[in-house]
């Protein structure tokens, strides 16, 4: 250091720069203590019902690249998943939807770290009928008709059709617990931000809301893609009356042709490093990307642009 200002320092540092290297040394491990520590072995994740399945696929897999790491999954819903992360208790916060600007000051405000995004893949919000139910296709007018709190939508001769196994002809709404991201979204995108009608079931999991609608011919609900099985229909869906309605497929939602497609989330405080961002990497690759495919999500493009 000769010809700098360490050299005129007469054998110790100054008050000043002492108290430089405690603040710094304060805010690094406070930064510290709000990360969950992995010990090398361990990555907390938790957060979203409609990703937990392929999580779930993405931990057990990986576990065959990295023996050493285990990738321990959680739902509850894109909420409790940021709240986890605001409290510093999880690494990866999974979310179905956007992590909304309080949330992230919150974050900020508790662990002195921006949560980080992370695009992982896309999901086509699918509507779910009976497979008994002539129904086939669906716009957000009816849509809202039928959730909105001011939808007057009640019975199924309304939609113009008559549901075997359906006697009393009401039509059972099925929704998410308003933790869920997906509620969130599907009150965004399709009833503009009103509130729900009071009445509707409302389940915690993405799994839940397939089965009701499965075993109940007056239902309809909404969930994720991947939970589509043979005991439920999928709809077709427009935004508006005479406009072609699509389906939820991989190249409707790339072609940003489905309207109710929405991005997957896995958060973390700060950029990641070491065994988190080699886990996040690799759920990015080629075979992690497969693996959500064959859950029943939509990849990332092969061009890599993020779509909406």
């Amino acid at each position: 250091m000769s010809g700098g200002r360490m050299t005129r320092w007469p054998g110790r540092p100054t008050v000043r720069v002492l108290l430089l290297v405690s603040l710094l040394a304060a805010v690094a491990a406070a930064g510290a203590s709000c990360r969950p520590k992995t010990g090398g072995t361990a990555i907390q994740n938790k957060g979203s019902d409609t990703m937990v399945n392929v999580a779930q696929a993405w931990a057990e897999a990986y576990r065959l690249v990295a023996p050493d790491v285990n990738v321990e999954v959680s739902g509850g819903g894109s909420g409790t998943g940021i709240a986890a992360l605001t409290a510093g208790t999880v690494h990866i916060a999974n979310a179905s939807r956007d992590v909304k600007p309080e949330e992230a000051e919150q974050v900020r405000r508790n662990t002195g770290l921006s949560p980080v995004d992370h695009k992982v893949g896309y999901d086509a919000l699918a509507v779910y009928v009976h497979p008994d139910n002539p129904l086939e296709a669906i716009t957000f007018e009816v849509l809202s008709g039928i959730y909105r709190e001011d939808g007057r939508l009640v019975r199924w001769q309304q939609l113009g059709v008559s549901v075997p196994g359906c006697r009393s002809d009401e039509i059972v709404r099925v929704s998410r617990q308003s933790s869920s991201g997906t509620y969130d979204f599907f009150r965004e995108r399709v009833l503009e931000k009103r509130d729900f009608k009071l009445g509707s079931r409302d389940l915690n999991g993405s799994k839940e809301v397939v089965e009701l609608v499965g075993t109940t011919p007056c239902a309809i609900g909404y969930s994720g893609m991947g939970y589509a099985t043979r005991h439920v229909k999928m709809l077709n869906v427009a935004r508006r009356a005479g406009e072609p309605a699509y389906p939820p497929t991989v190249e409707a939602t790339w072609a940003r042709a489905y309207p109710i497609a929405r991005s997957l989330h896995m958060y973390t405080l700060g950029e990641p490093a070491g065994p988190v961002k080699a886990y996040l990497d690799w759920v990015m690759s080629p075979d992690g990307q497969r693996i959500l495919q064959e859950s029943g999500y939509v990849p990332v493009p092969p061009s890599g642009e993020a779509r909406r």
